[in-house]
């Protein structure tokens, strides 16, 4: 979609960087809220890995809680 609005040729090996990119920053942020977030019991924090699933639903939630703040639309 980006190529097509800016009238723009990627290569394969751009659109798959790009995508890397994307895909790398997305599980960091989904690892690192659930590490942050998860309620995991502190005898399995460290040993296994929270799940990504409900990680993603926390980072999204904080990333729509954190817009909203900036939009002065708090309660």
């Amino acid at each position: 979609m980006a190529q097509n609005s800016q009238h723009l040729q990627w290569t394969n090996a751009e659109v798959n960087a790009k995508l890397q990119d994307i895909m790398t920053s997305c599980y960091n942020i989904c690892a690192g809220a659930g590490a942050r977030w998860s309620n995991d019991t502190p005898e399995l924090q460290g040993k296994v890995a929270p799940s990504l699933l409900a990680s993603a639903n926390v980072a999204g939630f904080i990333q729509v809680a954190d817009a909203m703040r900036a939009q002065g639309d708090w309660w």
